[in-house]
């Protein structure tokens, strides 16, 4: 056996060979960690440029185009309870069964409220199962994403005064040769040709609920909840059979002119929703 001595040397030389061992690891990680952000900042500043509501863009989408229908493929896409809403009246379906062969649900990581995305065609590049090789056979009622494209809007919500905020990003992704086509835009122009503010304004709504969810039950919501917010905001039809044959809403004593105008009217209908969501969930009016 060694002196203590002498073991206790051999152990700091350990520590120090394992420590030096452990601080290049980490500066290798960090080393990558630095190259990653470089290289998303690189992207970012060549990809997405802010624009103001004024600003000038020139971008045009048509069968002419080379790259026509490639932004359709390779999706992950996200559906607003507003965009299934316009999605399932198009296709003459009820709110279940477009869930079921169109969307797949998840959690958001961030807020822990569902969250619904596109199911693509699995069988060809994961493309929309709604294009075909004329273009998108949902056109008038397509997705505000789809709508919006070449921008991206990035809203904001103050936790002081409730404000929204809006930004617009334009994309310049490598394979899009639409900024080749069209006539010079300005952003307002783009949002009222695309049809953009109806979707604008019900995407809103949304942000309250996630601004209660952050403030006032963070975490993941408890299966009841989770049902009744998939119901209100993304299986309308579902939720209009509770309200009028379950009385799911009963407590909330609506009167005859809102029970009238949601029996009809999807966007009502809707609006119910994700008030209902507000005053059930978070207990705010």
């Amino acid at each position: 056996m060694l002196p203590l001595s002498k073991n206790y040397g051999l152990a700091q030389k350990s520590v120090r060979k394992k420590w030096r061992s452990d601080l290049g690891l980490m500066r290798k990680c960090e080393l990558i960690f630095e190259g990653a952000l470089q290289q998303r900042n690189k992207f970012m500043n060549e990809n997405f440029v802010p624009l103001s509501l004024n600003d000038n863009f020139r971008f045009k989408c048509s069968e002419s185009v080379p790259c026509f229908n490639e932004c359709c493929r390779d999706l992950n896409q996200f559906l607003t309870p507003y965009d299934i809403l316009r999605l399932k009246n198009n296709l003459g379906i009820p709110s279940d069964l477009f869930l079921e062969r169109y969307a797949s649900q998840h959690t958001g990581p961030e807020s822990g409220l569902p969250v619904i995305t596109l199911k693509p065609d699995y069988t060809s590049e994961l493309k929309c199962p709604f294009v075909s090789n004329s273009g998108c056979t949902v056109y008038k009622d397509r997705p505000s994403s789809c709508r919006t494209y070449p921008l991206v809007r990035v809203l904001t919500r103050s936790r002081d005064t409730g404000l929204n905020t809006e930004q617009y990003l334009l994309v310049k992704e490598s394979h899009c040769l639409g900024f080749k086509q069209g006539q010079v835009n300005t952003i307002q122009n783009w949002i009222k040709e695309q049809g953009i503010e109806i979707y604008n304004r019900m995407n809103d709504m949304l942000m309250e609920i996630i601004s209660f969810k952050n403030r006032f039950m963070p975490g993941q919501l408890s299966i009841k909840t989770e049902r009744f917010f998939h119901m209100a905001c993304y299986d309308l039809d579902t939720f209009r059979y509770h309200i009028f044959d379950k009385g799911i809403l009963d407590d909330l004593d609506l009167d005859s002119e809102t029970l009238d105008n949601v029996k009809n009217d999807d966007v009502e209908l809707l609006k119910l929703g994700i008030k209902s969501i507000k005053i059930k969930i978070f207990g705010r009016k």
